[in-house]
């Protein structure tokens, strides 16, 4: 969970707090655009994915009215639109918005009293239509082409706080991605909340290959693609050729995995097993070695057993993850696994950092394994941290300019750092 830019007491005008995923991050970025930097507001743009992410939105809220008692406190984002009535009752809330109406202007400057403005996001159809914008706090640059999801996995609460799958039209996409590149932006991410969904519902449903391919065409002088999480099961053969053959994509894939094992991935309603997982681990690596891959887990899912949780272990390093998102599971009230038979908690806690360590062992050794090569570092607005072309994290023995593309050596490492020389 990420809390971004808490409330300070002696600052003036609008403030923001994110919590949660970067399509948050990247929403709230949008959204100060449409409030008033004088307004005495804090605006927090919540998460709903887990109940401690609820719970933390919640605390967020009483710590930023304590710190700025006369400002007027609004809530938005998933966990405002899934549980409006939670937030609405708190004496520190002043107004709630939807996902819907935390992007239109007029949520901010209209003069009614109305407290809770929130639509029923399952009949929105429209695109997103602010596209996306650029991190304030990075070098790198958010693009948003896809919003909600068709799927109902049955952890998740995410589909009834973002609603339906729809895609922001290529065209679109490619007018921002040339904008940002021309403000000076080197790197640029394409996320969403199922972004591999992409393009079902556009005109000649155009699949999310396609629109990569198109913008890798149409904006040439883009230095650097990247892609946010993908479902594993629709990376096509245009999107897998891509992934390996594309040097301006970088080399960094992240998978929506959840589980190795092949009963909780049934359980949980997912569409691939652990061999499906597995085997295209293997394909991207033998067409593109540097690849480095990304993976979402869930520790102690409904009825795992011991023999279960050692599958989730071990698809660690059958699928060399070196970059985990490991998440312990946290039942969620109106998705059926919180039907489901529950472990304790503190074995579910103990699952997560088994697998927690495992991506850890294995990452060490890839870091270990890059030392003394070359790569390609994109700066960040410090000067001395970034992320190399597979994401491992950078830093520089010297500073330099922020949003730099600088080619290094790697001459050790510190954690979970890359001790970085300049060329």
């Amino acid at each position: 969970m990420t809390e971004i830019k808490a409330p300070d007491r002696m600052k003036k005008g609008a403030e923001f707090i994110t919590m949660g995923c970067r399509l948050n991050i990247a929403e709230t970025e949008a959204m100060k655009k449409l409030v008033p930097a004088e307004s005495n507001v804090i605006v927090v743009n919540s998460c709903a994915v887990t109940n401690e992410a609820v719970r933390q939105t919640r605390q967020a809220i009483r710590r930023a009215k304590r710190g700025r008692p006369d400002a007027n406190v609004i809530v938005t984002g998933c966990a405002a639109q899934i549980h409006t009535d939670m937030f609405s009752d708190m004496a520190e809330v002043d107004h709630v918005l939807g996902n819907r109406e935390k992007l239109q202007a007029k949520s901010f400057t209209a003069r009614d009293s109305a407290k809770v403005r929130v639509a029923d996001i399952m009949r929105v159809t429209e695109t997103t239509p602010h596209m996306a914008t650029a991190f304030a706090e990075h070098s790198r640059a958010f693009v948003e082409v896809q919003n909600g999801c068709d799927h109902r996995c049955t952890f998740c609460i995410i589909p009834y706080g973002r609603g339906n799958s729809r895609s922001v039209p290529a065209g679109e996409v490619v007018e921002k991605v040339r904008e940002l590149v021309d403000n000076g932006y080197q790197e640029v991410v394409l996320t969403g909340v199922d972004v591999t969904s992409y393009g079902h519902d556009l005109p000649g449903q155009p699949h999310f290959g396609l629109l990569v391919e198109r913008i890798l065409k149409l904006v040439p002088n883009l230095p650097r693609l990247r892609l946010s999480s993908l479902d594993g099961v629709e990376v096509d053969d245009r999107l897998f050729d891509l992934l390996t053959g594309e040097p301006r994509l970088m080399p960094h894939v992240h998978i929506s995995l959840q589980s190795g094992d092949d009963m909780i991935l049934k359980r949980m309603k997912r569409r691939h097993n652990r061999a499906q997982a597995i085997k295209l681990v293997e394909r991207l690596k033998a067409k593109r070695p540097e690849i480095a891959i990304g993976a979402d887990i869930i520790a102690g899912f409904p009825t795992e057993t011991e023999e279960m949780h050692r599958n989730n272990v071990t698809i660690v390093k059958e699928c060399q993850v070196v970059h985990g998102h490991i998440f312990p599971f946290s039942p969620r009230e109106g998705t059926p696994a919180a039907r489901m038979p529950q472990l304790d908690r503190s074995i579910i806690k103990q699952r997560a950092a088994d697998v927690r360590a495992a991506v850890s062992q294995v990452a060490s050794g890839w870091r270990a394994s890059l030392i003394d090569s070359t790569q390609n570092m994109l700066v960040e607005k410090d000067g001395e941290t970034g992320h190399a072309e597979n994401f491992a994290k950078l830093k520089l023995a010297h500073k330099t300019d922020p949003g730099a593309l600088v080619p290094v050596r790697i001459t050790g490492q510190n954690n979970q750092n890359l001790i970085a020389e300049a060329i």
